[in-house]
C-alpha cells in the first residue's frame, strides 16, 4: 500500500476495483484542476455591445494551455418596465449572473464596463459596493484584472471609463493589467476607419443611438487582451 499525493493506492481486487479506479480518476481531475489558471469574464451590457466584446475575449482568453475561462453578467438593477422604455433586449439566458464572491474563485478577471458619462455605471458600482467584507478581509488581494469598455462616442470615455475603475481595484489590492501596445500597435494606431480601444483596455463605440455594432478591428482587439491577459495570470500565478 502506498501514496500518491493525498491520495492512497489500495490493493483491488475485481470488488472494489471500480471504486478505486473512480476514486484514482477524481483525484486526477481535481488535480489537473487544481494547476489551471482560471479566469472568470465578467461584464454589465444593456444592449449587447459590451456582450460581444466579451465573447471576443474569451476567444483570445481560449487559446493559451493551461487557462480555464468562465463568463459571467453583474445583476441588472433597473426595472424591468424601465429597460422596455429604454428599449433594450433580453440579456443573454446562458450566461449565469455572478456576485462578488464568485470572483474569489478566480486567479483573475477581465471586467466588461460600459460608460456612463466617461464613469462606470450604477450596475457596477452596486456590484462592488456589496464586496464591503471581501474588501475587509482581503479576499481580491493579489487578484489580476483588466478592463474592456463601450462608449457612445470616440471621446466618451474609452480611457476615463477604466481609469474610474483603477481605485476600486487598487482599494481591493487587485492588479490592473491594461492591454498596452505591444500585441495591438496596428489596431489601436489604424486611421482606415473609426473604432474604439485604447491602451487601457479593448473598446467599442456603439453610436448615439446604439445601432453601431463592434466592428472586426473592435473584436480583433478584444480577442488579443483576452489571449494576452491569459498569458499573463498564467505566468504569474503558476510560476516555477
Amino acid at each position: 500500500m502506498g501514496t500518491f499525493g493525498t491520495f492512497r493506492a489500495f490493493p483491488t481486487s475485481e470488488k472494489n476495483a471500480p471504486t478505486v479506479r473512480k476514486g484514482f480518476q477524481h483525484f486526477l481531475a481535481n488535480l489537473l484542476l487544481n494547476t489551471m489558471t482560471k479566469i472568470a469574464v465578467i461584464y454589465y451590457s444593456m444592449y449587447g455591445h459590451v456582450h460581444t466584446l466579451a465573447k471576443a475575449a474569451i476567444e483570445g482568453a481560449k487559446k493559451v494551455e493551461g487557462v480555464t475561462v468562465d463568463v459571467f453578467q453583474i445583476p441588472e438593477t433597473l426595472p424591468e418596465e424601465v429597460l422596455q422604455k429604454m428599449h433594450a433586449p433580453p440579456k443573454a439566458e446562458d450566461v449565469p449572473v455572478a456576485d462578488p464572491k464568485t470572483l474569489l474563485e478566480y486567479d483573475g478577471f477581465l471586467l466588461g464596463v460600459p460608460t456612463r458619462f466617461g464613469n462606470f455605471p450604477a450596475q457596477w458600482k452596486t456590484f462592488f459596493d456589496a464586496t464591503g467584507q471581501i474588501w475587509q478581509s482581503g479576499g481580491y488581494h493579489g487578484k489580476f484584472a483588466g478592463v474592456f469598455t463601450s462608449t457612445a462616442s470616440q471621446h466618451g470615455g474609452q480611457e476615463s471609463t477604466i481609469l474610474a475603475t483603477i481605485s476600486t481595484l487598487a482599494h481591493h489590492g487587485i492588479v490592473y493589467v491594461p492591454l498596452g501596445y505591444a500585441h495591438s500597435f496596428a489596431e489601436l494606431t489604424q486611421l482606415n476607419e473609426i473604432a474604439g480601444g485604447s491602451p487601457y483596455g479593448a473598446g467599442t463605440i456603439a453610436g448615439g443611438d446604439g445601432s453601431r455594432q463592434p466592428s472586426e478591428i473592435e473584436k480583433k482587439v478584444a480577442s488579443i487582451q483576452g489571449e494576452q491577459f491569459a498569458i499573463l495570470v498564467k505566468k504569474a500565478t503558476h510560476t516555477h
